[in-house]
């Protein structure tokens, strides 16, 4: 039995930002607004042809280059992603074509802005069982190919971005990541979702009309639970593992909202200096937050070798998590 790290960090936004003044021309929206009550300033938007496949390709050479390795070097592929570039095939297999990892398998996993927690604590199991090597782990999304630009409520939270670790064996004497807890509740779906394009209302052209291809959400809904979710699986995690704030050195949690981030970490009592917030520069990338926050932090030396840091996320299912690990290098 092997345990597993994190040994490479990266990610990709595309170079078009948009500020929240542009917004300003085209939504009944303003840049106070936008950020008094979600804290970001601006976003990164692809411009039109580029697809999520593209971002994730980006940020894997990026990634690769930085560990010295080869695409032919990586065993598996796992995409995070609500929006992949087609049903199929999956985003994991363009992105092996993209980078020319052949001797890679690959599948997407769809657990919105939890998917890259999921898809982490997925691809530790796989090489703590010793069945794979290396995994690249992939956090992306093009939100705003699923943005309603007529609804203020949610256009003004996303931007497009992805992030990507590489997860490989610990070697002896190290931690690798240590815990992880995953949550869902499906009664949660009525607050956030995509009504169409899927089986139950396949594509037609009542479904364009109606705006059933965009993003639905009941922000106070969402609000309320984000923040109770995201804390207690954070303190549950901490707990059980013998663990208080003080020993933590850094949180990456899911950049949804400055006032969520803010709430959960008051109830986990951990001191803002220990918070990776990046909401303002990125919007909520969904799938993309915390592999880039973590990539970012990684790059201004927030942590350091033994460090302990805290994942976190909610999102749409509903779905929630935290991961625990041991920064190795």
């Amino acid at each position: 039995m092997f345990n597993a790290k994190i040994t490479a960090t990266s990610h990709y936004v595309p170079p078009r930002t948009v500020p929240n003044a542009e917004l300003e021309q085209t939504i009944d929206t303003s840049d106070e607004w936008i950020r008094t009550r979600t804290g970001i300033r601006q976003r990164h938007i692809v411009d039109k042809g580029i697809a999520t496949s593209d971002l994730c390709a980006a940020a894997s050479r990026r990634l690769l280059e930085s560990r010295g390795i080869g695409a032919g070097e990586i065993d598996c592929i796992i995409v995070g992603t609500i929006t992949p570039d087609m049903f199929f095939p999956s985003t994991a297999c363009i992105v092996q074509d993209k980078i020319g990892a052949s001797n890679a398998w690959g599948f997407d996993l769809s657990g919105a802005c939890t998917g890259f927690v999921y898809a982490l604590a997925t691809a530790a199991q796989f090489v703590h069982s010793g069945a794979q090597k290396k995994v690249l782990v992939i956090g992306a999304d093009v939100m705003s190919s699923i943005l309603n630009r007529a609804d203020r409520n949610t256009y003004v939270l996303f931007g497009d971005g992805a992030g990507a670790v590489l997860v490989e064996p610990t070697e002896p004497g190290e931690e690798g990541i240590l815990d992880f807890i995953l949550r869902s509740d499906g009664s949660g779906g009525k607050y956030l979702y995509m009504p169409g394009g899927g089986s139950l209302n396949p594509t037609t052209h009542e479904t364009v009309e109606r705006s059933m291809h965009f993003v639905h959400q009941d922000g106070r809904a969402v609000f309320k639970y984000a923040v109770q979710g995201m804390a207690e699986v954070s303190a549950e995690i901490l707990k059980r593992n013998g663990l208080t704030a003080d020993d933590i050195a850094l949180y990456v949690p899911h950049q949804a909202n400055s006032r969520i981030i803010d709430a959960a970490v008051q109830r986990i009592g951990l001191p803002p200096e220990k918070v990776v917030l990046n909401i303002d520069r990125h919007a909520n990338t969904t799938g993309g937050t915390i592999p880039i926050g973590l990539d970012e932090a990684c790059r201004a030396r927030r942590m350091r070798k033994g460090d302990r840091v805290l994942l976190a996320s909610f999102g749409a299912g509903f779905t929630w998590g935290s991961l625990l690990l041991r920064w190795t290098y």
